[in-house]
C-alpha cells in the first residue's frame, strides 16, 4: 500500500472515530411533520461514483413522492452528478465536496458554511457509515434530521432491507414514523436515470449503427474494478458459450469501459463513449445487460434493461440489480450452463 493510501485510510479511521455517535441516540421528536410544508430537503452522499449515485435514485423518487413541494439539494462529490440527475427537475443545488480538502481548503469550507445557511427543513444522511454524511446532517439548521441508521432497538422486518439502495428508504420511512407520517409499505422504487424519449430513440439509432438492426442485442461489459474482475479465460469460455446460445438469433455487443479494455480482446462488436447518459441509452435498446458488479451494471439497471449482475464476492445482496426482471448471479455456485438457463428465463417473459 503506498503512503498515501496509508494516510487516507487513517485519516477516514479517524473521521469514523469522530462521527461515529453523531445522531446514533434514539431520534428526538421535535414536533409532527406536515408533509406539505416540507420545502427544502438535504440529501448527503458524498461520493462520486457512478453506481453509488445511481443508487440514490430510489430515495429521491422516495422523497419527491412523500414531499411534493419540496426541492432537494444534493451533497455529493465529483462532476458526474449534474449527468446522473439532468432529468430530476426538482433537485435544485447540487453541492459538491472537493476531492483533495488539503488542497482545496477555501473550497471546503465554503460547502460546509453553504449547507449551515440554507434553511432545509428535512436533512437525510444517506450512508451511516459516511463520516462527512453525518456531519452534513449534523451541521445543517434542519429541524428534521435523519442520519442514516436506526436506534439499536429497531430492526425493520424487510428481506431485502441488505440492499444499499433499499435501506436508505427503509430508514427514512421508518424515521418519519417517529414524526407522524404512516409507512406506507409499498416497494422501493427503481434505480433511475430518467432517460428521455429522445435520448433513446438516439441510442437506438447508434446501436442500429453498430450491429444488425433486425435482430435484437445483448449487451456485454467485461470490464470491472480489481477482484470484481473476472479474469480473460473466464470471459472467453462465457463468451464462446454465449455465441453458441444466441449468435444466430440476437446480437452480442460489448460496452467498453472509459479504459477502453476488453476481456474478450474486442472479438464482438463494440460501443465506446464516455457520455453516461449515451452509454445508458444504447443499453435502454438493449434485450438484455449482462456484466460484473460495476458502476455500468447499475447503469444499465437504471436504464430499464434486463441487467445480469455477476458477482464473485459476499455482496449480493447488499448490490445485486433489481426489478425489470433483473438479479444477481453468485459466479462461485452457478456455472455457465447455469447463466445460460437464467438468461434464457429473462430473454423468454
Amino acid at each position: 500500500m503506498s503512503n498515501l493510501k496509508k494516510v487516507n485510510v487513517f485519516r477516514r479511521s479517524i473521521m469514523r472515530n469522530l462521527t461515529k455517535n453523531i445522531g446514533r441516540s434514539d431520534m428526538q421528536k421535535s414536533g409532527q411533520i406536515d408533509k406539505n410544508e416540507i420545502k427544502k430537503v438535504l440529501i448527503s452522499r458524498p461520493n462520486k461514483r457512478l453506481g453509488n449515485l445511481l443508487l440514490i435514485t430510489p430515495l429521491i423518487q422516495e422523497v419527491t413522492e412523500t414531499f411534493p413541494n419540496c426541492k432537494i439539494d444534493l451533497f455529493v462529490k465529483g462532476t458526474l452528478a449534474p449527468i446522473v440527475f439532468e432529468n430530476y427537475k426538482n433537485i435544485d443545488k447540487i453541492i459538491d465536496l472537493p476531492k483533495k480538502p488539503f488542497k482545496e481548503l477555501i473550497k471546503y469550507l465554503k460547502v460546509w458554511t453553504l449547507i449551515r445557511k440554507q434553511n432545509y427543513d428535512v436533512a437525510i444522511n444517506v450512508d451511516q457509515n459516511s463520516s462527512s454524511g453525518r456531519l452534513a446532517v449534523k451541521f445543517s439548521s434542519a429541524r428534521f434530521k435523519i442520519f442514516g441508521d436506526l436506534p439499536e432497538n429497531v430492526e425493520l422486518p424487510y428481506e431485502d432491507y441488505d440492499h444499499i439502495a433499499k435501506y436508505p428508504v427503509y430508514n427514512f420511512r421508518y424515521a418519519l414514523s417517529q414524526f407522524g407520517v404512516e409507512d406506507k409499505k409499498e416497494p422501493v422504487a427503481l434505480i433511475d436515470l430518467k432517460l428521455s424519449q429522445d435520448e433513446i430513440a438516439k441510442g437506438k439509432t447508434i446501436l442500429n449503427s453498430i450491429v444488425d438492426q433486425n435482430k435484437k442485442s445483448i449487451a456485454i461489459f467485461t470490464f470491472a474494478t480489481g477482484e470484481k474482475c473476472y479474469c480473460v479465460k473466464w470471459w472467453e469460455e462465457f463468451y464462446a458459450a454465449l455465441k453458441k446460445e444466441y449468435e444466430a438469433d440476437y446480437n452480442i455487443f460489448e460496452i467498453l469501459p472509459v479504459e477502453n479494455v476488453s476481456q474478450i480482446n474486442f472479438k464482438a462488436p463494440s460501443f465506446y463513449s464516455k457520455d453516461v447518459r449515451e452509454i445508458g441509452s444504447v443499453m435502454a435498446n438493449s434485450a438484455i445487460f449482462i456484466g460484473a458488479d460495476s458502476g455500468i451494471m447499475h447503469l444499465a439497471s437504471a436504464s430499464k434493461v434486463p441487467t445480469v449482475g455477476l458477482f464473485s464476492g459476499a455482496n449480493v445482496k447488499k448490490y445485486e440489480p433489481y426489478g425489470n426482471n433483473s438479479l444477481g448471479v453468485d459466479t462461485n455456485t452457478n456455472s455457465i450452463p447455469d447463466f445460460i438457463r437464467i438468461i434464457n428465463s429473462i430473454l423468454n417473459k
